[in-house]
C-alpha cells in the first residue's frame, strides 16, 4: 500500500492578523502556488513512479484539498489506475477560517485507487464494519486532527493524526505488508505502520523533517510508550463502545438463550450509573470471570430498558439482589468473532460491569 500526503500548492507567502491571532500561510517553498500546468506535472511523475512500484493487488491513497486534489484525479484516470473511493476526511475540530468571505473549512478528501482496472485489491470490509459498530463503514469519516500528544517529539506543519493513518492501514493492509510514503515529513505513516506490525519506506527531502520522524521512530523503542500511542490512535471520541459483564456460566447460558443481557441498576445511592459513552455503546461482551468471553450486537445503539425482577421472571431469570435492573437486548443468532486473545480481567473490576472502546477488542490484525 502507499499513502502520499503531496504538497498541496496553497502557501500564499504572507500572514494574516485576526482578533490578535497570526495565521501564516506560508509552509515552505515547497507548499508554494504553482500555475497548473507545473501541479499537473509533478503530480503525473510521482505518480506513475507509485503505479509502477505498487503490486498488482495493491492500492494507493492520496490526501489534498481542492488545491490539488482534482489533479492528482485527472492524472490518476490517464495513468490507469481505478479509483474506488473519495474518503471525505470530516475534522470535528477544525480551527475556525480567519476570512469573513467563506465557510469554515472543515475538511480534506482521500483519494483512494488500486493500480489497474483488471486487478482487484485488497480490502478488509469486515474490520471497517466492526469499527462502525456492525454497519457499512461510509466515504466520510469523522475524525480529529492531529493532537498534541502526537507532537512531543515536535510538529510538522501539515501533520496527519494517527488515527487516520490507523484506519487507512488497517483498511487495505495485512500485517506483515509493506507500505511507501513518498512524502514522509514527520514519517507518521511510518510510526502507525511500525505499531500496527507492517514494514514501511518513506522518502523525505527535509533534513529537519527527517530528524523529527526519526525521534519519533525512537520514542516507540520504548514498549511503554508504544503501547499508549497504540492505544491513543486506535481511540476515536466517535468510538463505538462495548457494554462488558460478568455472569456465572449458567446464567450467561441463559443470556444468550433468550438475547437478554440484564445488570443491576444503581450504586449503592440508588442512581443508574450511566458514563460518557453509554450513547455509543453498541455491543454486549459477556464473560464467566474473564474467561469463554463472547460478543453480540445490540438491537439498538446506546439503547437499554429498566425491568422489574418479575419481568425478568417471566423469562426464566432469577435475580436476587434489586428490585429493578437496566436490561440490554442483543442479537443472539449472530456472535462476533474474536480474533485476538481478549483480557478482561482486572482484579476486582472483572466482575463489575463497565464499558470499553470496541477498538480494544477488534481492530489491530
Amino acid at each position: 500500500m502507499i499513502f502520499a500526503d503531496p504538497p498541496y500548492f496553497l502557501s500564499k507567502g504572507f500572514t494574516m492578523r485576526s482578533k490578535g491571532r497570526v495565521k501564516c500561510f506560508d509552509k515552505g517553498e515547497w507548499d508554494r502556488e504553482r500555475p497548473l500546468s507545473e501541479i499537473n506535472d509533478f503530480n503525473k511523475k510521482w505518480l506513475l513512479l507509485c503505479r509502477e512500484r505498487l503490486k498488482d493487488n495493491g492500492s494507493i491513497w492520496v490526501s489534498g484539498t481542492y488545491h490539488n486534489i482534482y489533479s492528482v484525479a485527472n492524472c490518476m484516470v490517464e495513468l490507469g489506475y481505478k479509483i474506488l473511493n473519495i474518503i471525505v476526511w470530516n475534522k470535528p475540530d477544525a480551527p475556525l477560517t480567519l476570512s469573513n468571505y467563506h465557510f469554515n473549512f472543515s475538511a480534506e478528501y482521500i483519494i483512494w485507487a488500486r493500480k489497474s482496472k483488471d486487478k482487484r485489491h485488497y480490502f478488509n470490509n469486515e474490520i471497517m464494519t466492526y469499527i462502525n459498530g456492525g454497519k457499512r463503514m461510509s466515504d466520510v469519516w469523522n475524525i480529529p486532527t492531529t493532537g498534541l500528544w502526537e507532537k512531543s517529539c515536535g510538529k510538522h506543519p501539515t501533520q496527519k493524526p494517527l488515527r487516520l493513518l490507523y484506519r487507512i492501514i488497517l483498511a487495505s493492509t495485512k500485517e506483515g505488508d509493506l507500505i511507501l510514503d513518498p512524502f514522509a515529513g514527520s514519517c507518521t505513516t511510518g510510526i502507525a505502520a511500525n505499531l500496527l506490525g507492517r514494514k514501511f519506506i518513506g522518502y523525505e527531502q527535509s533534513e529537519e523533517f527527517l530528524k523529527l520522524g526519526v525521534a519519533r521512530r525512537n520514542e516507540i523503542e520504548d514498549a511503554a510508550k508504544a503501547s499508549k500511542i497504540l492505544r491513543k490512535m486506535s481511540e476515536n471520541p466517535n468510538d463505538v463502545m462495548v457494554m462488558i459483564n460478568h455472569a456465572r456460566k449458567e446464567l450467561k447460558n441463559k443470556m444468550i438463550e433468550t438475547g437478554i443481557c440484564y445488570l443491576r441498576a444503581g450504586d449503592s445511592k440508588g442512581s443508574l450509573c450511566v458514563t460518557p459513552g453509554f450513547e455509543r455503546m453498541q455491543y454486549v461482551l459477556l464473560h464467566t470471570a474473564g474467561e469463554d468471553v463472547k460478543m453480540f450486537r445490540l438491537k439498538t445503539k446506546g439503547h437499554f430498558q429498566i425491568w422489574t425482577k418479575k419481568t425478568l421472571e417471566q423469562y426464566g431469570f432469577q435475580p436476587e439482589h434489586a428490585t429493578y435492573y437496566v436490561v440490554l437486548l442483543f442479537d443472539k443468532n449472530k456472535e462476533i468473532p474474536l480474533g485476538k486473545s481478549i483480557n478482561v480481567k482486572e482484579r476486582i473490576n472483572t466482575y463489575r460491569a463497565r464499558i470499553r472502546p470496541l477498538s480494544d477488542f477488534v481492530g489491530i490484525k
